[in-house]
């Protein structure tokens, strides 16, 4: 969705515009309710699914702060449409703060562009989670549909990635990102009512400054299936190379949907190639069926791995999150782990100082039928587990020295 970085989690409100906001927001619906009812269920309305947090802005207010959405405050743009940086300050209105935000301008694509805009605003607007990017305000006018986040200063991490312009992400940094965006899904799947993301890819993962990844783009995101349910089905919507082969074939959407996708994305973090790349050579245009069958033999996984990472890993963590990739992207959704073991296996990756992060589930190599990390895969790292260097330096994302799991 573009870039979006506040590291204030306040509310953007004061606690005096809070009833002003919610007001406002009552007014604008009963202006627009003919364009916002146009869902089937008419009580889906941002006005009564999101808390007074979430700011109703006027189409004026947003023109004023991204300077009428000026050219060269363009900061992104896609199929949803174009994302211009903008800046609120305190004349904007009364009881605002001050801060940089990211507003994007969905394409007028009728009922499903609303649907999508609608979609986002509830969910947003109703969850809260570090590894999310906070939806600060929304704007409903006529046919304008626009959203508005914090701004994230680092932008996605598809350009980190894959832009020859920017400099590579270290080994722990990726490693700080993927755990980052694992508990941002699972945070999703946990949920009282679980939620199915739904188009999880790098272009969606967006960095703060400190490089935090948070999710972003939730214009596809379904509430999961309740009770007896096994799956919702629903029409294939995603992006090619990153959706589950299960839900491309019969429209099938689970969780696991998701961590599928998960594994795509980690990945690309571990090669530094795209999940499709019509540039390479035929047999490496699809990035999952090139490395797939490398994940799972200590001889070739390391001829995988990005070489701009030589001499930042140690082979047993090399091992353990290639391992990972392979189970994530098993063609058997049962195969697939839990999100929540997922975050419990990127744990003990973490450089924090001179050592890793104690405990959490590791992986072995070769085949499990059905799996489950935390019962089938419990050799913990330990405390044990240390960063071979000296004591003068340090295992810092930006730093040099490899992380070593012994």
């Amino acid at each position: 969705m573009g870039n979006c970085n506040t590291r204030d989690e306040a509310s953007v409100l004061t606690p005096q515009a809070q009833a002003q906001a919610q007001a406002q927001a009552q007014q604008l619906q009963r202006k627009h309710s003919r364009s916002v009812s146009d869902l089937s269920d008419p009580s889906s309305t941002p006005s009564s699914r999101t808390p007074p947090s979430v700011i109703p802005f006027t189409l004026f207010e947003l023109e004023t702060i991204t300077k009428s959405f000026r050219p060269d405050y363009i900061l992104g743009e896609g199929g949803f449409g174009t994302v211009y940086k903008g800046y609120i300050d305190d004349n904007l209105r009364l009881g605002l703060k001050s801060l940089p935000v990211a507003v994007k301008v969905l394409n007028k694509e009728g009922l499903q562009g609303h649907r999508e805009w609608l979609t986002e605003v509830n969910f947003l607007g109703q969850l809260r989670h570090y590894n999310l990017v906070k939806l600060i305000g929304y704007c409903c006018e006529d046919d304008h549909r626009l959203l508005v986040y914090e701004f994230m200063l680092r932008g996605s991490l598809e350009n980190h990635l894959f832009r020859k312009t920017t400099a590579p992400l270290s080994w722990s940094r990726r490693m700080m990102i993927a755990l980052g965006a694992a508990k941002g899904l699972a945070f999703l799947h946990n949920a009282e009512r679980p939620v199915i993301y739904r188009d999880f890819k790098t272009s969606n993962i967006l960095l703060d400054s400190d490089y935090t990844a948070k999710l972003s783009d939730f214009g596809l995101a379904k509430a999961g299936p309740q009770g007896d349910e096994t799956h919702v089905s629903t029409r294939v919507m995603g992006t090619y190379g990153y959706a589950a082969p299960e839900y491309v074939m019969t429209g099938h959407l689970t969780a696991r949907s998701d961590v599928y996708s998960f594994g795509v994305v980690l990945l690309e973090m571990l090669t530094g190639r795209k999940s499709v790349d019509k540039t390479r050579p035929r047999k490496e245009q699809n990035l999952v069926d090139w490395a797939r069958p490398k994940l799972n033999d200590k001889r070739k996984l390391l001829q995988i791995i990005d070489p701009r990472l030589e001499n930042q890993y140690s082979v047993k963590a090399a091992q353990k999150a290639c391992s990972l990739a392979y189970y994530c992207l098993s063609q058997n959704p049962k195969a697939r782990p839990l999100m929540s073991d997922v975050v419990e296996t990127l744990e003990p990756l973490q450089c924090t100082g001179d050592s890793l992060i104690p405990g959490g589930a590791a992986f072995a190599m070769g085949g499990v039928p059905d799996y489950r990390m935390h019962r089938r895969f419990a050799k913990n790292v330990g405390p044990g587990a240390i960063c071979r260097s000296s004591p003068s330096q340090s295992c810092s994302p930006s730093g040099p020295t490899a992380c070593r799991v012994r």
